[in-house]
C-alpha cells in the first residue's frame, strides 16, 4: 500500500479557511484533518469539514455529464457524453450571444472560495462572451462597504491574538457554529480572565457560553451603538488623544451620540437602559484601564434595511476608546482587505469588448421574470449556475423557482450533486470537489494565503471549473492565449508578489508549504494610517456624502418590524431570522447523512410567551407564512427566541424538507442601505399550526 500525504485548504465560506492534511492510500483518500502547525488551524476541523471523505465520496455525486429529459425541476436526467454536452451548450449559448450576448448570465457565489476554480477562467469566458455581469452581493457586502467608509479596507484585529483581548464583544455571529477558530481564542480569552458578550436577538451556542448576552431586536444594532457613544461621550470614556490625532469628525459623531440617550436605544433596541449603560462602561472603563477591547462584528447584522450603516457605526466605537492601540483590540469584520489578491489578472476584465449591465444575485427572482426593456436590457434566455444553489439560498423563493421554470430558459449547472438547483437544468456538468484540483486562497477570518493541492484524481468524469470553462471557450472559438493557460498557472497569478504584503509570493513554494502569513503589523492601526481618503477613522465621511448617505452614523430602521410597519404587523407580528444551521454551511453539507441526521429536520424556534395565544405546543408542525409565501418546520419551544422573534436555523435543501420548502419562502428581495446586500432578516411572518 502506498500512502501520502497532501497539503490542501478548506474551499467553504467560513472565515476559518483551514489548512488541511489528507490522507491519500493507493490513490485513495481517507482522511481528512486539520493541519496542526498551521497557528489558525491548530489541528481543529469543524464536524463538516471533519467529514469531507464522506461528501468526496457520496454515494449521489454527480461523475457524468446529464441532460434534461423531464420538467423542470423534477429532476429527470439521461447520461451524455462531454462532447454532446459542450456541442449543445456552444450551440445554445454562441446562439444568443450572437444576437444579445447580454442575455446570458453566470450565477455564481462561494461554494469555492478559490481564485482559481471561483472566479477566473470563469470570469475569463463571460467577460470574452460579453455576458452580463453578476453583482455578488448575497452574504456581506453591506457590511464592507460600512466598514470601508469607516476604515479604509475590510483590515482588522488579527485572529491570532484575540486570545489577550480582556473584552471581547460578539456582535451578530454565532462563531461555535461558523467561525469555530475565533471561538478557539475567545474561549481561551475567558480562561485568561476575559468577559466575553454577545449582542444577538437570538440566545445561540455561542451566547449561552458568554458571561452575558444581550438580545436586541433585529436590525437595531445601531441604535446600540449611538447609545454605548452616548454614554462613552457623557462619562468621558474617550481617548482623547487617539480622537484628535487618528479620527475624523468627532464634534458631528459627538452631536449625534447626543440624540440617542440611553432611553431611545434601550426603547428601540427592545432592551433595558441598564444593558446600553452598562456595555457602555464595560467597553469604555476597560479601555481607559488600558486593557485590549475587541470586537468581533459578524454577517448577522447587515442582513437588514440598515445593515450597512449598522456595520459603519460600530466600526467606530474602537476608535473612540482608542481600542486600537493594542494588538488585541480594535474590531474585525473580514481579514480579506489585508490581501493583495490579483483579481484582474485572474479574471481579464480587458477581454470585455464595451461595458455590459450588471444582474443583482440577491433580485434573480424578479429578475428571470422581466420582458426585456430600454431600462433592463435584454431578457435573460441563458443562466449558467456554478459554486451556487439560488433555488436554496436565494430570497423569495416562490419567484426564483417561477423564473426557473421558465422553458424558454436555457439553463446549465455545474455541480457535485443534485441540489434543487440541478433539478431545473437542461444540462448537468459534474464538477470536482477541493481533493480533485489545484487552487490558490485568501481568508477573510485570519492572515495566510493558503495553497490547495489535487490530493486524488476525479472521481468519474468529473472536471474542474477551471477546465469546464477551457473546454466551453475552445468550442466557441475564443483564441486568446489567456484560456489555455493551466490551473497552476492561474494560481501563480493569485497574488502581488510586488506588494510588501504577500512577502515575494512564490507558488511552489505556498503549494509546499501549504501556507503562508501575510506582512502585516500586529496592531494594525495603532498610529492611524487608515486606508480611507483623509488618512484616519472617518466618523464623517464625505465619500458618504457624495454617495448620497448621512455622512455621520445614524439609525435606520428596517422595513419590516412592528415599530417601523406596524400595519404589517397586525397581520404579521413576528420577526424572523434564519442564522446558519451547525451542521450545514449555507446550502452545502445538507445532504451528507451524518451531518443531516445531527441537524434532524427544519426547526423554528419560538419562544413561550408567542406559544401561548396561537394554541402550539413542542415538538408541534407549524405554518410559518407572509405575504411572500409559506414554509412548516416543528416548533421548538425555547427562550433561546425573544418574544416577538422566531429562528428558522438554515439554509435547508428544499427537497429535503416535509413541504418541499425552506425559509426563503417568506424573505424579501428588498435591498440593504448601501451594498445592494439582501435583507434576510428583515421578515415579518405569522405562525400557526400546521394542517396535518
Amino acid at each position: 500500500m502506498t500512502t501520502t500525504q497532501v497539503r490542501a485548504a478548506c474551499p467553504h465560506d467560513c472565515p476559518d479557511t483551514c489548512a488541511l492534511l489528507i490522507t491519500v492510500e493507493d490513490g485513495v483518500a481517507t482522511e481528512v484533518r486539520g493541519d496542526p502547525d498551521h497557528p489558525t488551524t491548530a489541528g481543529v476541523l469543524c464536524t463538516k469539514v471533519a467529514r469531507y471523505t464522506e461528501r468526496t465520496y457520496h454515494p449521489e455525486r454527480l461523475l457524468y455529464p446529464m441532460r434534461r429529459v423531464g420538467r423542470k425541476g423534477e429532476g429527470k436526467f439521461e447520461r451524455i457524453s462531454w462532447d454532446q454536452a459542450l456541442a449543445e451548450i456552444a450551440a445554445r449559448l454562441g446562439g444568443i450571444a450572437a444576437r444579445a450576448p447580454q442575455a446570458i448570465l453566470p450565477y455564481s457565489y462561494c461554494g469555492t472560495m478559490g481564485l482559481v476554480q471561483g472566479e477566473s477562467m470563469s470570469s475569463r469566458f463571460f467577460n470574452q462572451l460579453g455576458a452580463s455581469q453578476l453583482d455578488r452581493t448575497i452574504c456581506a457586502m453591506a457590511g464592507f462597504v460600512g466598514y470601508t467608509y469607516t476604515i479604509g479596507a475590510t483590515i482588522g484585529t488579527d485572529l491570532e491574538q484575540f486570545q489577550d483581548s480582556k473584552l471581547i464583544i460578539i456582535w451578530g455571529g454565532n462563531p461555535i457554529a461558523s467561525n469555530l477558530h475565533f471561538w478557539m481564542r475567545a474561549q481561551e480569552a475567558k480562561r485568561r480572565g476575559a468577559k466575553l458578550i454577545a449582542i444577538d436577538p437570538y440566545r445561540s451556542l455561542t451566547a449561552e457560553k458568554c458571561q452575558q448576552h444581550i438580545a436586541l431586536l433585529p436590525g437595531t444594532d445601531a441604535a446600540l451603538a449611538l447609545g454605548m457613544m452616548h454614554v462613552l461621550i457623557r462619562e468621558n470614556l474617550l481617548d482623547e488623544d487617539y480622537i484628535a490625532r487618528h479620527t475624523l469628525g468627532f464634534p458631528q459623531l459627538k452631536a449625534r451620540a447626543a440624540e440617542w440617550t440611553p432611553e431611545r436605544a434601550a426603547q428601540t433596541c427592545g432592551i433595558t437602559v441598564d444593558e446600553v449603560v452598562g456595555l457602555a462602561r464595560d467597553y469604555g472603563q476597560a479601555a481607559q484601564r488600558g486593557e485590549p477591547v475587541a470586537i468581533r462584528v459578524n454577517y448577522g447584522v447587515q442582513r437588514v434595511r440598515g445593515g450597512g450603516m449598522s456595520v459603519r457605526t460600530i466600526a467606530c466605537l474602537p476608535a473612540l476608546v482608542g481600542a486600537w492601540r493594542h494588538a488585541a483590540g480594535g474590531i474585525q469584520l473580514s481579514s480579506s482587505g489585508s490581501f493583495p489578491a490579483n483579481r484582474a489578472a485572474l479574471q481579464r476584465p480587458d477581454l470585455l469588448k464595451q461595458p455590459v449591465r450588471t444582474i443583482n444575485m440577491t433580485t434573480i427572482g424578479d429578475d428571470l421574470l422581466k420582458d426585456g426593456s430600454p431600462e433592463f436590457g435584454p431578457k435573460i434566455e441563458a443562466v449558467i449556475v456554478y459554486n451556487a444553489n439560488p433555488l436554496a439560498i436565494a430570497p423569495d423563493s416562490a419567484k426564483v423557482m417561477q423564473g426557473f421554470q421558465r422553458e424558454d430558459l436555457f439553463t446549465v449547472v455545474l455541480e457535485h450533486f443534485q441540489t434543487d438547483s440541478a433539478d431545473y437544468a437542461d444540462i448537468l456538468l459534474p464538477a470536482t470537489t477541493q481533493l480533485e484540483h489545484v487552487d490558490a486562497h485568501l481568508a477573510y477570518g485570519h492572515l495566510y494565503m493558503m495553497a490547495n493541492n489535487a490530493a486524488i484524481a476525479p472521481l468519474g468524469e468529473a472536471k474542474p471549473n477551471t477546465e469546464i470553462f477551457r473546454l466551453l471557450a475552445a468550442r466557441m472559438g475564443f483564441d486568446d492565449p489567456c484560456f489555455g493557460q493551466s490551473d497552476d498557472q492561474l494560481a501563480a497569478q493569485a497574488f502581488d508578489g510586488r506588494d510588501a504584503r504577500a512577502l515575494h509570493f512564490d507558488w511552489d513554494a505556498l503549494k509546499r508549504r501549504g501556507w503562508q502569513k501575510l506582512n502585516m503589523p500586529d496592531a494594525p492601526f495603532a498610529a492611524g494610517g487608515f486606508p480611507t481618503p483623509s488618512g484616519k477613522c472617518e466618523f464623517y465621511s464625505a465619500t458618504m456624502l457624495a454617495d448620497g448617505y448621512d455622512p455621520v452614523p445614524t439609525y435606520i430602521p428596517p422595513y419590516e418590524s412592528v415599530a417601523t410597519n406596524p400595519e404589517l404587523a397586525l397581520k404579521y407580528p413576528l420577526a424572523m431570522i434564519s442564522p446558519p444551521a451547525r451542521n450545514f454551511l449555507n446550502s452545502s453539507f445538507v445532504n451528507v447523512k451524518s451531518l443531516r441526521s445531527a441537524e434532524g429536520e427544519p426547526h423554528l424556534d419560538i419562544h413561550p410567551a408567542d406559544c401561548a395565544p396561537r394554541g402550539i405546543v413542542d415538538g408541534e408542525m407549524v405554518r410559518i407564512f407572509n405575504d411572500r409565501g409559506s414554509f412548516v418546520a416543528r416548533a421548538r419551544v425555547t427562550p433561546k427566541a425573544r418574544a416577538g422573534l422566531v429562528v428558522g436555523l438554515s439554509v435547508w435543501w428544499k427537497k429535503l424538507a416535509s413541504d418541499g420548502k425552506n425559509a426563503n419562502e417568506v424573505t424579501s428581495q428588498r435591498l440593504t442601505d448601501m451594498g445592494r446586500a439582501p435583507t434576510f432578516y428583515d421578515t415579518l411572518v405569522q405562525v400557526e399550526k400546521a394542517a396535518p
